[in-house]
């Protein structure tokens, strides 16, 4: 069943999205250790596609629109789809590795933050206020709210610290589709947009710069980067609508969403 072109999902099938998610959610986890200074985003890369391999699911990115990598490893004032290399990592560097695995049709879709080295005061600001930003945003995600309240509570969050959300990407429908629609907007007016209802699943995702909110893709047509060379960060959660509230598919295993959870 669809409702304005968003599918609805049965509470059965919410399980085979947390069993995607959850293999997302722990390779994330994995990764952490593999990230640190002098380390290549090729070869994070390489362990990501040999543990998604490890566990059963296949890569949702290799071969999608003639993308090649597991991951999308983006650093510093590189805001999404950054393309994994040979570039090693520098001390204070930040970076977000989004990855996106498919189990039995179902599509777990998660990007956090990570940092090489020791990080930068603003670095772990903008961090905090991203990550805060999207969880905010999901606590919009109940049946009756509209997806101009989760863009609106995002908006007002990220730019009450004096930072910038960014307009060029956004949050998508997810499920037995990699994207689908709705379109999930990190900025917009209460009450405008689709109503939620039981049963949706998709991404949130917000982008937040330090700087201005333009960004420019680069001429690999995917790496997409800040005009200004402000430091961008972004976490993603793919969620599911419950009959009361949402439910969070790609939480951590091991607490480990934040960067500095960790080291607490």
């Amino acid at each position: 069943m669809t409702r304005e072109g968003i599918r609805i999902y049965e509470p059965a099938d919410f399980e085979g999205m947390r069993k995607a998610s959850q293999v997302t959610a722990r390779i994330l986890d994995e990764i952490a250790e593999h990230v640190f200074v002098g380390q290549t985003t090729e070869e994070i890369d390489r362990i990501i596609e040999a543990k998604v391999t490890e566990y059963g699911s296949t890569s949702a990115t290799i071969g999608y629109k003639g993308y090649k990598h597991a991951s999308c490893i983006s650093i510093n004032h590189v805001v999404c789809h950054g393309i994994p290399g040979p570039k090693t990592l520098k001390d204070g560097d930040i970076l977000n590795i989004d990855v996106t695995v498919i189990v039995d049709g179902w599509f777990g879709d998660s990007s956090r933050m990570y940092v090489a080295g020791k990080l930068s005061r603003k670095a772990e600001r903008l961090i905090q206020v991203t990550h805060d930003a999207l969880m905010i945003g999901i606590e919009q995600v109940k049946p009756g709210k509209t997806f101009g309240d989760i863009g609106h509570a995002i908006q007002s969050y990220v730019e009450g610290h004096r930072m910038s959300v960014v307009r060029d990407f956004c949050g998508h429908g997810v499920g037995k589709v990699f994207h689908a629609p709705p379109n999930v907007l990190h900025y917009g007016r209460p009450g405008t947009g689709a109503v939620l209802e039981e049963g949706m699943i998709f991404t949130i995702e917000p982008m937040v710069n330090l700087g201005r909110p333009e960004t420019k893709v680069l001429a690999d047509d995917w790496t997409a980067v800040t005009r200004d060379k402000s430091l961008s960060a972004q976490f993603e959660h793919s969620v599911g609508v419950t009959a009361d509230g949402v439910d969070i598919f790609t939480l951590s295993p091991g607490g480990l969403f934040h960067p500095t959870y960790s080291q607490d």
